[in-house]
Formats: structure tokens, C-alpha cells, sequence
């Protein structure tokens, strides 16, 4: 199908004629629990108001990412339909200190083709123990149960074009959502959306591989600017629900209202969501295949809007370790499932083992006591700014002076620029190890994605529109 076949209704494009795509079935549930237990529950069934944008023949999952994994199996066969590694909010709050003492509920939401007869959703989870995983949740899905909602929901208004290069099916479809913009303010969301897109694309391998990417645009207008800071006393009703200070962190920047996430987002075909926030304060966040956010107007945010964007698209996890983190250090250093962190200290037990550098050990030495310190001491400092709500100015140009000797410091480094295994990443100092000194998901400074995430990047590329003559993931 070629977009030639869509037409509009309503300001929507619905698919017509034979041959034409399913609609998008979205599963809704609520996923409750703290740090020993877990429960799902069905919310809804829904149809989205427009077919599915991906390709059948690259329905099947094979990256193994995510902390979740779903997978569709028609019932009368149990042949498996679709999957997709995910992970979630619950999955980043079952870790913090809060969820030892209370409990608390998170809505999800599923997507997938719409199905031509039963199917089971099973949801897996992944052993921390041996990376394996396991189903904690099934339901019968029946697409002609009475209960299935095709109704629209209310419109977050005309759908913007930021770079369209083919049928949704073909493409990588990354859809921008603004929040804590008024009506008014909509033309400053479509030039705030259109320079992070020539951001993005200035990073490797998003820049070679441009052609491969459709960019929408949805902007539901605010009644007024700006998203909550609860820290701050500040609290907005934005229309998508975006918030700083989530999970307990000043900096993070999630919404927590999935459902109107999830309709708003449902008006453009999308594989992947960013939230841009109306907002100057430095902050954002990202969690794989759920979305990832960025404050629009913050100083630093064309490298936050990738680095949470590495997140989000390939599952990279974090290589820094001196910032506090809302998690807990975990109890015992286990091999973690994102592609750019390990546990192991062995050559020949690395992720990224083919892509080591000659004659480098691994581990691989470097100058951490002296970063550490460093560190520190900027981190101090960067909390007594937020503890007394200086000027936002003041933290520009403390994370000004960090970048200066960040690059001092790593590029001084006698195996700057060399992959191997470099202890200090993943919020630990201990422990684990990342592939190279510097990289987007490591530091501020002016430096590309590391050979390993960017490998991973592409992957995910892959999955979504391979190039002529490579294997095709899931066929």
C-alpha cells in the first residue's frame, strides 16, 4: 500500500480498497504492584483510527531488548503473529526505594495489527538472573468482541508533516507530540519539533540513514503554558500530562496519563514517541518503545533530545555514574539486557567483544579516581542551585564549565577513542563497564553515539526499514 490509498475523513486518513493495511489494535491494561509483586489488569480494547504502520514482514522481533517482551499468537494455531521488547514506568519504579513501601498502578497500552479472528496477548518479563523470559500475564483478545472501541477521540488538532519519505510500512515513523503549548503557541511547537529533527539527523547513523524516517507532528493545545514542576509548586493540567520531578527526580520529565497520551498520539502513524515540553528547565527522559521527552527551550536540549532519543529507539542504557539516580544500586552486579552496558571482565564475554579495539585490556584502565572527584564536586553543586531555585542561567553555565573539563580530562586519555571496557556505567562506579571513554550517553560534550550504541542504533533501524540486501529481522 502506498499513501496514494489513504484518504481524509474528519482530518483523519483512513485506509480503503483490498489490500490495505489493518487497523492498529491497542491492548489498554493497568500494571500495579511495587518491588515484590506484580499484577495486570484489563483496562480496554480500542481501535486506532489508522492502519497499522508497520510491515508484515517485519513483524516478529528478534533484537532482544527490553525488559518486557509481548507477543500476539492467533488461539486456534498459537502461531505467533507479532512481538515487541518493551520496557515501562512500573519497570523503572519497581527499582526506586518507594516501591519497598507502598504500592502503586501505571496504565500501558499495547499496539499491534488489528488481528482477523482470536488471539492471546502474552506479556514476559526478563529474569534479571539469566536474561530469559518469562510470562507474567496472558488475555484472549477477540477483534469482534462488542467491547472493542472504534470511536474517536478528540482530536489534538491538524497533523504536521516534518519529513515525510514514504509509506509508514516502509519507514521508521517517529512521531513529536507537544505539551504545555496553547493554541497560540503552535507555531513555536512546529519550529521547536523541526530543529531537533535537523538535530537528530546531524548524529551518526540517523544522519546516512535519513531516507528511512517519516517525522509527524501533533500539538493539542494547552489552556497554558507549560507542564507541572511539583518541586517547584507549579502545576499544570497539560494535555498530555507531562511532569517533571517523576520518580523523585528533578530532572526526569514523564507522563503518567498513558490513555490520553495514547488517543492524542493515535491521529498520525507512529512506531515511536518524543514528548517536547513547553518548558526552559533543563530535563527529559526516556524509556524503550514508550517514549521519551525533552524541555524545548533548555540550552542543552539538542543533546538531551538525543540522548533520551538513544533510550527510546535502541533501549541504550545510561554510561554515566556520578549523577544520583532515583534507583537503587543493585545488590548484586548482574549482566544487564541494554546493549551498551555489561557486568563481564572477561574479552571473550563482552557484548561488543568483535568490535574491541587491538591490544586494548579489558578491563580497559583509565583515570576514574580523578573524574570522580570532579564529578562530585560538580554535583554539589549542581543541587545547592536547585535547592535554592537560582536562575536556570546558573546552571547553563556550571554545565558549561563540566563540559570544558569533561573534554580536557577524557581527551587526555591514552585510549580516548578506542572500544574496550571502561569501568563506570549504568549509574554504578563499581562494577560495570561501558565500550568506550565518551560517548552521547555518557557526558554533554561534543562527541558522536560509541561504535557499540551506534551499532545498536541501526539495528533497531533494521527492524523497522532494512536496506536492500541486508536480512530483514523476523522473516
Amino acid at each position: 500500500m502506498t499513501l496514494s490509498c489513504w484518504y481524509p475523513i474528519l482530518g483523519l486518513v483512513l485506509a480503503t480498497g483490498p489490500g490495505t493495511p489493518p487497523r492498529t489494535f491497542r491492548v489498554d491494561y493497568f500494571h500495579t504492584g511495587s518491588a515484590t509483586e506484580e499484577l495486570f489488569s484489563l483496562d480496554r480494547l480500542a481501535l486506532e483510527p489508522l492502519p497499522w504502520p508497520g510491515s508484515p514482514a517485519r513483524a516478529i522481533d528478534d533484537t532482544n531488548f527490553g525488559k518486557y517482551l509481548f507477543e500476539v499468537r492467533d488461539q486456534a494455531t498459537n502461531r505467533l503473529l507479532y512481538s515487541r521488547g518493551f520496557s515501562s514506568i512500573f519497570g523503572e519504579w519497581e527499582t526506586t526505594p518507594e516501591a519497598k513501601q507502598v504500592h502503586r498502578t501505571y496504565h500501558e497500552s499495547l499496539r499491534f495489527p488489528a488481528p482477523g479472528g482470536p488471539v492471546q496477548v502474552l506479556v514476559k518479563k526478563r529474569d534479571a538472573r539469566d536474561l530469559s523470559f518469562r510470562e507474567v500475564w496472558s488475555v484472549l483478545v477477540d477483534p469482534q468482541d462488542m467491547l472493542v472501541d472504534p470511536s474517536l477521540p478528540p482530536s489534538p488538532g491538524a497533523r504536521i508533516e516534518l519529513q515525510r519519505k514514504g509509506d509508514p510500512a516502509d519507514k521508521v515513523d517517529l512521531l513529536i507530540l507537544g505539551d504545555g503549548y496553547t493554541a497560540a503557541e503552535r507555531p513555536k511547537f512546529e519550529k521547536d519539533a523541526r530543529r531537533l529533527v535537523e538535530v537528530l539527523f546531524s548524529y551518526s547513523p540517523f544522519k546516512e540513514r535519513r531516507s528511512d524516517f517519516n517525522v509527524w507532528g501533533l500539538c493539542p493545545a494547552a489552556s497554558e503554558s507549560g507542564i507541572s514542576r511539583p518541586s517547584t509548586g507549579i502545576h499544570r493540567r497539560s494535555p498530555l500530562g507531562a511532569t517533571y520531578d517523576a520518580l523523585g527526580a528533578e530532572r526526569f520529565i514523564f507522563t503518567y496519563d498513558n490513555k490520553s497520551l495514547r488517543d492524542a498520539a493515535s491521529f498520525a502513524p507512529y512506531d515511536f514517541l518524543e514528548i517536547l515540553v513547553n518548558s526552559e528547565t533543563y530535563g527529559g527522559g526516556g524509556i524503550y518503545n514508550l517514549f521519551a521527552t525533552v524541555a524545548a527551550d533548555n540550552r542543552w536540549n539538542p543533546y538531551l533530545f538525543v540522548h533520551e532519543f538513544g533510550h527510546l529507539f535502541a533501549g541504550l542504557g545510561d554510561e554515566y555514574f556520578t549523577t544520583d539516580s532515583p534507583y537503587q544500586s543493585p545488590s548484586a552486579r548482574l549482566e544487564p539486557w541494554e546493549p551498551n552496558v555489561t557486568a563481564a571482565t572477561d574479552a571473550r564475554s563482552l557484548k561488543w567483544k568483535a568490535s574491541l579495539s587491538p591490544g586494548v585490556s579489558v578491563p580497559t584502565p583509565w583515570d576514574k579516581a580523578a573524574w570522580e572527584a570532579r564529578q562530585n564536586e560538580i554535583q554539589k553543586r549542581r543541587k545547592q542551585i536547585r535547592a535554592e531555585r537560582r536562575p536556570e542561567a546558573e546552571m547553563d553555565a556550571l554545565f558549561l564549565e563540566e563540559k570544558a573539563g569533561a573534554t580536557k580530562h577524557l581527551t587526555a586519555e591514552a585510549h580516548y577513542g578506542k572500544v574496550g571496557a571502561f569501568e563506570g556505567a549504568n549509574y554504578e562506579s563499581k562494577g560495570f563497564y561501558r565500550p568506550q571513554l565518551d560517548c552521547v550517553m555518557f557526558t554533554r560534550d561534543d562527541v558522536p553515539f560509541c561504535s557499540v550504541c551506534r551499532a545498536a542504533l541501526e539495528r533497531i533501524i533494521d527492524q523497522y526499514a532494512p536496506r536492500p540486501g541486508r536480512e530483514v529481522p523476523g522473516r
